[in-house]
């Protein structure tokens, strides 16, 4: 679907979609992939096929510095940077995937760098134009993110801010001041990746945040399975699962398949 068609702004869209599975006392299921791993049409099929299962998107936008990352998305943006993936191309992603009929609310989560080169003013009208709905910038603090926010804003997009188990009660007040859409919990002090198991303070640290506003809570990195998500989704208004989605990718020969079996599965316990 072109962007054009979209009657309300992206941070409605993604307020809507917190607010249907809030009304359907669920959680969000929101899966990350990185746009143009391991090919562009592969990095499409895969989208296309998670996004019935989805309530929202975040796509990755590959950087050659993923300081956030683990190995695994590491490796995909790596990849994805080897076979020519740039700001543009996965913006052209973005696009091509609304004229496929996908309307899922999506967010380019992307580092700052790429992101300024491309121009900032540019990044975020382009990003509207394709169909996007908000920015995650993990290497962005708050204190530095007052353009990107303002433009963002100014085009209807929600620029996604970051908290960590290791945030301040300012750090938290300051995020829940400025928050568009949701705000991105941090599960653990460390980098995105599957892990065996939550930390245990994860409930305190959400509870410590909720205190603080009444924005919707996405909780992401280190949920790997559907039990682990299913008990984030008791805390939380969101689930993040990104690195377990691309490595149930990586290990199948019919990528798309799997990628949506997997997707069906998180959302199952999420919804149930």
């Amino acid at each position: 679907m072109p962007a054009s068609n979209f009657t309300e702004t992206g941070r409605s869209q993604i307020s809507a979609a917190f607010a249907k599975v809030s009304a359907e006392g669920s959680a969000a299921f929101m899966p990350y992939f990185t746009l143009g791993y391991p090919d562009r049409e592969t990095a499409l099929a895969v989208i296309e096929a998670i996004a019935p299962f989805s309530d929202l998107l975040e796509l990755g936008v590959p950087f050659s510095d993923p300081l956030a990352d683990g190995p695994t998305i590491q490796h995909s943006t790596q990849v994805a940077l080897e076979n020519g993936t740039t700001v543009a191309a996965c913006l052209d992603m973005v696009r091509e995937l609304r004229r496929r009929g996908v309307t899922t609310p999506a967010c380019l989560m992307g580092y700052y760098n790429p992101i300024l080169a491309y121009g900032l003013q540019r990044f975020v009208d382009d990003a509207r134009d394709a169909g996007a709905q908000g920015f995650i910038v993990p290497d962005l603090p708050p204190e530095e993110a007052a353009d990107l926010e303002q433009l963002a804003g100014e085009a209807g997009l929600a620029y996604i801010y970051f908290l960590a188990p290791t945030s301040s009660t300012k750090r938290i007040q300051h995020v829940a001041e400025h928050a568009q859409g949701f705000i991105y919990l941090v599960s653990v002090a460390g980098v995105t990746g599957a892990r065996r198991s939550l930390t245990a303070d994860l409930a305190d640290f959400v509870g410590r945040v909720r205190a603080q506003t009444t924005e919707p809570l996405a909780v992401g990195f280190g949920i790997s399975t559907p039990e682990q998500a299913k008990a984030v989704g008791r805390l939380a208004d969101g689930v993040i699962v990104g690195s377990a989605l691309v490595s149930a990718v990586d290990s199948a020969d019919e990528k798309a398949l799997a990628a949506a079996e997997f997707a069906r599965a998180m959302a199952a316990v999420l919804h149930s």
